[in-house]
């Protein structure tokens, strides 16, 4: 096979990291917004933690999306 086409078999599955940080963020804010109704003066402690882990899980996408490209131009 060519060398270019193993370049865009490696970067279709770095992108796949994208979608699963999107469902990530998703999922951290559902389960915030979950645990705020049932709990709503423990809410306010726990709003800059969810913002923290939605930084990170976004991080991670930001650096697969790198990584795919990356792989795509070089």
């Amino acid at each position: 096979m060519d060398p270019v086409a193993f370049k865009f078999l490696g970067a279709g599955p770095a992108c796949i990291g994208m979608g699963l940080a999107a469902m990530g963020v998703g999922n951290i804010f559902g389960n915030f917004l979950s645990g705020a109704l049932r709990n709503p003066s423990a809410a306010d402690g726990q709003f800059a933690r969810a913002f923290i882990g939605a930084a990170l899980a976004e991080g991670l996408g930001i650096f697969c999306l790198v990584v795919a490209l990356v792989l795509l131009f070089t």
